[in-house]
């Protein structure tokens, strides 16, 4: 008996083996490692491609959306270059936050997602953006194009936690995000990401 073309005999590393997606960077595969009801900030651990648990969140809240990673992407000096305040990137797979009317309440899925905007993020002096994306085919928000599409009521609850997911009280900020920012801006990060990952790690 054959097996069906393609076939991962496998199971393939989630940022190595998965691909962006085919109509990338406008539309991405997203491999999804944190749901709006963890409590835990788990993450892909590189060497394996398994999800591991990276530590509990510190404070009270939880990620607003679903919150994961672009396959064959890389923020190193591409990405840096998009942000004037720093001259390095995290050097870590591009984050993306992923919006869905319908609560999808498990991790270490893949989707398809498209990309409205993000979030210009610098922790800790590195560039660490965070694409913000609709889950394709959303009944509710599938249509939004940009992120001025999006209620700010959701980009206020994503911008919120990531200013204050590290923080507890008493400590410094060591967050900051300098602008949001639109689609087509975005697409350019996502861009600039994949051209990284391609000069890293790409042949």
């Amino acid at each position: 008996m054959a097996f069906p073309e393609p076939f991962f005999r496998w199971r393939p590393h989630p940022w190595h083996g998965l691909d962006p997606g085919p109509d990338a960077p406008e539309i991405v595969t997203a491999f999804i490692e944190i749901s709006p009801f963890d409590f835990v900030k788990y993450e892909v651990e590189k060497r394996t491609g398994y999800l591991k648990v990276d530590r509990p969140q510190r404070g009270s809240s939880s990620p607003p959306t679903l919150y994961g990673l672009i396959p064959k992407t890389f923020c190193a000096e591409r990405v840096a270059a998009l942000s004037p305040e720093v001259t390095e990137a995290d050097r870590d797979p591009l984050d993306i936050c992923v919006i869905s009317e319908r609560a999808i309440d498990r991790s270490e899925i893949m989707l398809n997602a498209r990309v409205v905007g993000g979030l210009r993020m610098i922790d800790h002096g590195e560039a660490d953006d965070k694409i913000i994306a609709i889950l394709v085919d959303d009944a509710v928000l599938g249509g939004a194009r940009d992120i001025t599409d999006i209620p700010v009521a959701l980009i206020d609850r994503l911008e919120h936690y990531f200013l204050t997911y590290k923080t507890m009280p008493g400590e410094e900020d060591q967050v900051q995000i300098p602008e949001i920012y639109g689609h087509d801006h975005a697409v350019r990060v996502v861009a600039e990401a994949m051209a990284d990952y391609d000069e890293h790690y790409g042949g």
